[in-house]
């Protein structure tokens, strides 16, 4: 029983490793994960235009509707590069590192919305755009290894000779992700500790609270559609080059 059921797990593996099933399941599912992210991003935002201002804040903690679902973007699509860095390195599966490298572009860019609108909201709370905090640093720093990644990943023709490197520089950069979270607690910053994630559970009111989170699950699936569109082209993209190297050597001889 233990074999046939081990069996039955390598299969369903393998079958989600064949890049031709992957692109057919893709396909299916994308339309839909589109839909839910701009249902949740719309729902999520329109409510956040409706909560009261904030006693401190004013009208500026609107921004924390946006802010706040880059930043935990930022560092859960590492943590999402970390696990398929994994199954380049121990488990070989084939397309870890296409999701590896179609990761990295989104999450920069929500890295650089997050630093963005942090700068934003901060100039009018802290009357600043940036201090080199921790939490500001240990995030831009995250931002500078998306760029690294890119650039590897994108630095040699063959896909296979960057996906190790890019694996290894993946888990040796996360070591940044716990930092970014916990800086708040290790180091006294200007910016403002944890209120949603909490071991005591949230600090904020269910006014703020369920707008933030139907936001920041809009965006997570948002990422996860855009995530699906990259690998997607990543996959068609190789084949092409594939082909090309085939029909070139075909020519020579």
């Amino acid at each position: 029983m233990t074999d046939l059921s081990a069996g039955a797990k390598s299969s369903r593996f393998t079958i989600l490793a064949n890049p031709t099933r992957f692109l057919d399941l893709s396909g299916k599912v994308q339309p839909w994960l589109y839909a839910v992210a701009l249902l949740g991003i719309a729902v999520g935002l329109g409510l956040g235009l409706t909560v009261p201002p904030d006693y401190q804040q004013g009208t500026t903690v609107e921004i924390m509707f946006i802010h706040v679902p880059f930043a935990w973007l930022c560092m859960m699509i590492w943590t999402v590069m970390s696990v398929s860095a994994l199954g380049t390195l121990v488990w070989r599966h084939p397309l870890a590192d296409v999701a590896i490298k179609a990761a990295a572009p989104i999450g920069a860019v929500f890295t650089a919305l997050a630093l963005i609108t942090g700068s934003i909201w901060g100039r009018p709370m802290w009357g600043t755009w940036w201090v080199w905090d921790a939490r500001l640093t240990s995030v831009f720093v995250l931002f500078i290894m998306y760029l690294g990644l890119i650039a590897l990943t994108r630095a040699l023709e063959e896909p296979g000779k960057a996906a190790k490197p890019a694996a290894i520089l993946v888990l040796v950069g996360f070591i940044n992700i716990p930092i970014i979270k916990f800086s708040v607690d290790w180091w006294n910053t200007l910016h403002q500790p944890a209120s949603v994630l909490r071991m005591n559970g949230p600090a904020m009111p269910a006014t703020y609270l369920v707008p933030l989170l139907i936001s920041a699950l809009g965006f997570t699936v948002l990422f996860f559609a855009l995530h699906l569109t990259a690998m997607r082209t990543e996959i068609l993209r190789r084949r092409v080059a594939a082909l090309s190297r085939l029909a070139a050597r075909r020519a020579e001889a």
